[in-house]
């Protein structure tokens, strides 16, 4: 029988329960997956606790690589396809599931399934950011945030490509090292540096025109700080907790700035921008022009242990679940 991660109640990494569960037949519209990797995200944690909205008891997980073994009318896959998605509904974390065709991406033969289930998300996330949010352009110096994680290594890679200089954040100096390895421009230890000063010295005072903000509550302050005049403060992640209300006239007293709270869900759900982003990334990867690196593994009914790690900020780079 499937088993799959599930959880009755919100809270702490321990409400997730692993357990046996019926998958049944696909519909139509749909199809029924095999997993063979699931993608591990600090999003998760964010339906775990509670921040995003689930209805309880629910699945956990919205990312995961595998192969169709059943499918229902009306769909553009057979049996035996490779497969990968991110998104709703949540599910991912576990054996098999019904799922509906729509929310499937074609992965290439030359993409393994772990890989896979460690990019769909982080890559089609950095594919957003640079390649709709803000016309970045050679030359260009944004600042990232969390420069050292999922995201972030291939943010700096795909930026890397672009001719865009990074300043990346990390909290160790190791974690520096990861990033300037992977890309990154130059690096703010921020247990250490005060991060607004610093992006000013290294931008001759002018800020820089966007920040790209994952951390949340710990950093939009110095985000809005290290702007320039009519910069663009995109806050697309919550890692340290909500961002606090702005004032608007803030905005206005730090240079006309904007700020944007987008979600990748906004941003494929179209299917053919989804492709053209997902084409894009996947081709990257094929060639080699972005590595995706896997730094923990973990057994799915490890999940417990699993959010403990990524909670802790012991994560550096992408995590998987292997099947």
């Amino acid at each position: 029988m499937a088993k799959a991660i599930r959880y009755n109640t919100f809270g702490p990494p321990d409400v997730l329960r692993w357990e046996a569960v019926d998958v049944g037949s696909p519909g139509p519209g749909e199809v029924r997956v095999r997993h063979e990797a699931v993608g591990l995200n600090f999003a998760d944690t964010y339906f775990r606790s509670g921040l995003y909205p689930a209805e309880l008891p629910a699945g956990m997980g919205v990312e995961a690589a595998g192969i169709i073994v059943a499918v229902g009318a009306d769909v553009p896959f057979s049996e035996g396809d490779r497969v990968t998605y991110t998104g709703s509904p949540l599910g991912a974390y576990s054996t098999e599931r019904v799922m509906p065709a729509e929310s499937l991406i074609k992965l290439p033969e030359g993409i393994a399934f772990e890989t896979a289930a460690a990019m769909t998300m982080r890559g089609l996330t950095a594919a957003y950011l640079l390649k709709r949010i803000y016309p970045v352009k050679p030359g260009d110096t944004v600042l990232l945030h969390a420069a050292a994680g999922g995201v972030g290594l291939i943010f700096l890679q795909w930026a890397r490509l672009l001719g865009v200089n990074v300043i990346g954040t990390v909290s160790t100096e190791e974690k520096a090292e990861v990033a300037r390895a992977h890309g990154c421009t130059e690096t703010i230890v921020y247990t250490r540096e005060d991060v607004p000063k610093r992006v000013r010295e290294l931008t001759g005072g002018a800020g820089v025109p966007v920040v790209y903000d994952s951390v949340g509550e710990k950093t939009h302050r110095w985000s809005l700080d290290s702007l320039g005049r009519r910069g663009l403060l995109v806050c697309f992640g919550t890692s340290s907790g909500r961002i606090p209300p702005i004032d608007a006239m803030d905005l206005v007293t730090k240079g006309s700035l904007f700020v944007t709270r987008p979600a990748l869900a906004d941003y494929i759900a179209d299917r053919s921008e989804r492709a053209a982003l997902a084409g894009e990334l996947f081709d990257h990867v094929e060639s080699g022009r972005i590595k995706i690196e896997i730094n923990q593994r973990y057994l799915l009914e490890d999940a417990v242990q699993a959010h403990r790690d990524l909670e802790s900020g012991r994560s550096v780079g992408s995590s998987v679940f292997c099947l």
